[in-house]
């Protein structure tokens, strides 16, 4: 009882953290900006002017929810190094297990919020049902990028290093089908000896990080075509991912001596 109680008191303070910094703000001020370039984005096009909305909408909203949740995942684990408050958290009898399974909490509670904005903002411009698994899936979604922004925090401790790391991972994971695709085409294989070791490396990288490209897919909004089965993909692949990033911060901080 003691652990839970310390975990849901550091998620409650880096809720608090989030709305005394005015987080809320910035989601609603990028969704707001959003709406507005969807909606000159749609009088410019000449078809399919509604799918060309939701389809650019969806993009931008998806990028600036990872952005502002993985600067905020960073810059506050960054802070709580540099200000010594988790040296004074953890000179107690907390286990830094507790400290890194609040952070995520936190964080997950933290991430709802530009999804639940994005969704609202989706709504006016694709189908309910489309707009609610897009917006639970880019919840699922930025719970993964918390999840690697509270590892590279602890493995950096530097933000700009940490947010480099946290968004080329997320890129990375977002563009591996793609690669894939390209690695194994018919006719690249230039014949070096280097190639097939090139090949194989791109295979590894893909079994290792998650397989973003299927979370929230701009295509369900435009076509309709997000199901249950998608979205019960994404529910796996996050409860994976988040117990093997979990797992590796909070190691991280345990070898660490403050």
């Amino acid at each position: 009882m003691g652990e839970m109680s310390a975990v849901l008191a550091i998620a409650r303070v880096t809720a608090l953290e989030a709305v005394r910094g005015r987080f809320a703000w910035l989601v609603v001020g990028f969704a707001v900006a959003g709406c507005g370039l969807a909606m000159f984005a749609g009088e410019i096009a000449i078809t399919g002017t509604e799918g060309y909305r939701s389809g650019l909408l969806g993009a931008w909203l998806r990028w600036w929810a990872v952005f502002a949740a993985s600067a905020f995942a960073v810059s506050s684990v960054v802070g709580d190094a540099h200000d010594k408050g988790l040296d004074l958290m953890l000179a107690t009898s907390m286990p830094r297990g507790a400290y890194c399974a609040g952070k995520l909490a936190g964080f997950g509670a933290v991430a709802l919020l530009p999804a639940a904005a994005g969704a609202l903002a989706l709504a006016w411009f694709a189908p309910l049902p489309q707009v609610a698994l897009w917006g639970v899936s880019l919840a699922l979604e930025l719970c993964i990028v918390a999840a690697a922004s509270l590892l590279c925090a602890f493995t950096f401790a530097h933000l700009a290093w940490a947010m480099s790391m946290v968004l080329g991972f997320y890129v990375l994971s977002r563009s591996m089908t793609a690669l894939q695709l390209i690695a194994h085409a018919p006719g690249t294989d230039s014949g070096s000896a280097a190639w097939p070791f090139i090949r194989g490396f791109i295979d590894a990288l893909a079994y290792l990080l998650p397989d973003l490209d299927r979370f929230t897919q701009s295509q369900w909004l435009i076509h309709g075509t997000g199901t249950l089965a998608e979205l019960g993909f994404a529910a796996a692949q996050t409860a994976v991912y988040l117990a093997l990033l979990g797992a590796a911060a909070a190691f991280d901080l345990h070898r660490k001596v403050l």
